[in-house]
């Protein structure tokens, strides 16, 4: 699936920040090449020759293929973060919030799953700095469900024995619709996204 069919399916092209038009359609060119063949498959060319431009164009707006990605993963990453703090910092109880959370995080990853598996999979392409400032913005990503939990807790709305774990198995299900959602199948990003903020309330054991 690309980001195009993506954007058909009504979802709004998420790249409105990366100028000039050229360095925007190399972006969309790497996001659809490294989720099609991995980061480590994908070569320059194969980018520069999706957005429809020589290798050497390419160089004039990303110095690395690296770069690319880096780029890539921090919008993507501050997009969730954007995500999960509007909800986990609206009115409403911690299981409106935590529900809230959920349900808009899943239809990200849905809506945006080829951006999605790029943002959350090849983490482990990029060097030392760049990583540690994509680990930065997922700890931050991580603070945000974890202090819904928290207070649902102490506000005896939830029942958790390890918030921390809990933390990491929410987040973890709902990244992992990157992986297997499909526009085509019987099920809308919406629809998904409703559906796991139910599971996700359910297994914090939420009282109402």
């Amino acid at each position: 699936m690309s980001t195009a069919e993506e954007k058909a399916g009504g979802e709004i092209e998420p790249w409105a920040e990366v100028t000039p038009d050229a360095a925007r359609r190399l972006l969309v060119a790497a996001v659809e090449a490294f989720a099609e063949r991995g980061y480590h498959a994908t070569t320059t060319r194969d980018i520069a020759s999706r957005a429809g431009m020589s290798p050497a164009a390419l160089y004039i707006h990303y110095k690395t293929k690296e770069e690319l990605l880096h780029r890539i993963s921090r919008i993507g990453h501050e997009k969730a973060l954007e995500i999960l703090r509007t909800a986990a910092r609206r009115e409403g109880s911690a299981t409106e919030r935590l529900a809230d959370a959920v349900s808009s995080f899943v239809r990200w990853h849905a809506g945006r799953r080829t951006t999605a598996r790029v943002v959350q999979y090849e983490l482990d392409a990029l060097g030392p700095d760049a990583r540690a400032e994509i680990v930065a913005l997922r700890r931050q990503c991580d603070a945000e469900v974890r202090g819904i939990i928290e207070e649902g807790v102490a506000a005896g709305e939830f029942d958790v024995l390890d918030v921390w774990a809990t933390t990491l198995a929410v987040l973890s299900l709902c990244i992992d619709v990157a992986r297997w959602f499909n526009i085509a199948g019987s099920r809308t990003p919406d629809e998904v996204g409703a559906l796991y903020a139910d599971l996700v309330l359910r297994m914090v054991g939420a009282s109402n």
